[in-house]
């Protein structure tokens, strides 16, 4: 379908993005000028997430700068260290939230969101989610999102817990278990992760399953809106595809 230009900025309730800010060459001209990667990326979209941060501390001079080439309604979202999530598994890991909580901090009013995404393995454990929880909201008031994947974390009381400390479920595609693909926890905004399918992270997504999505977003998203992340960076789909979806949002909210 035809992309036509818009205001990348205007204020619906859908917000769309990718999982990074790499642009592929085929749709690099639809996007404005700039110094950076970065700054092109955020002329066209307004919030992005940040998945190196999973992999590796960054400078806060870096986030600094990520801070300062975009524009004033651009909002970062961060993911959370696999070293909370996946080596600690989230138990006994408050003294690793410090120094990540300092640097993202650099972002100042930019940052809008924090990513955590658990190992498919780690099973809810209510005791332990709730003292990870509670040292989190000791420490800061962003919105944050969790995208469990253990099955067991998609029930009432797991829901009941997220919802008491202000963490959204995120709405992950392709879903692992019933319910998976659709927001839970606080509903005051939900977080929208879409991996790509039949193949994740490499699958491009066709303009029947957007539409769904555009829908699906609009209707969940709660008095704060929704962010959407295409996360199906493997083989460039993710822009292409959030574009797109950007595009039938434009018309959905005509």
């Amino acid at each position: 379908m035809a992309l036509e230009s818009h205001d990348p900025h205007s204020a619906h309730r859908v917000a769309v993005g990718c999982a990074g800010w790499s642009l592929p060459t085929d749709v690099a001209h639809m996007f404005g000028t700039g110094d950076s990667a970065l700054q092109r990326y955020a002329s066209r979209f307004p919030i992005v997430e940040i998945n190196s941060s999973f992999y590796r501390p960054h400078q806060p001079a870096t986030y600094a700068r990520w801070a300062a080439s975009v524009p004033d309604d651009f909002r970062f979202s961060v993911k959370m260290p696999q070293a909370i999530s996946h080596v600690a598994r989230l138990r006994g890991a408050a003294p690793l939230l410090d120094p990540f909580l300092r640097e993202v901090a650099h972002l100042g009013d930019r940052l809008g969101a924090l990513l955590l995404q658990l190992p498919p393995s780690l099973a809810y454990d209510g005791r332990t989610a709730s003292a990870f929880f509670r040292a989190l909201r000791r420490r800061t008031a962003t919105p944050m999102a969790c995208e469990p994947r253990h099955p067991s974390w998609f029930d009432a009381k797991a829901d009941a817990l997220l919802e008491d400390h202000d963490i959204a479920r995120v709405a992950a595609d392709p879903a692992r278990v019933a319910g998976a693909d659709q927001p839970g926890g606080a509903r005051h905004w939900s977080y929208w992760r879409w991996h790509g399918q039949p193949r994740i992270y490499y699958s491009a997504y066709q303009q029947p399953e957007l539409w769904r999505l555009a829908g699906a977003a609009t209707q969940a998203a709660g008095p704060g809106g929704a962010w959407v992340i295409l996360d199906n960076t493997a083989h460039g789909h993710a822009v292409p595809d959030a574009l797109q979806l950007q595009a039938l949002l434009e018309q959905l909210h005509a």
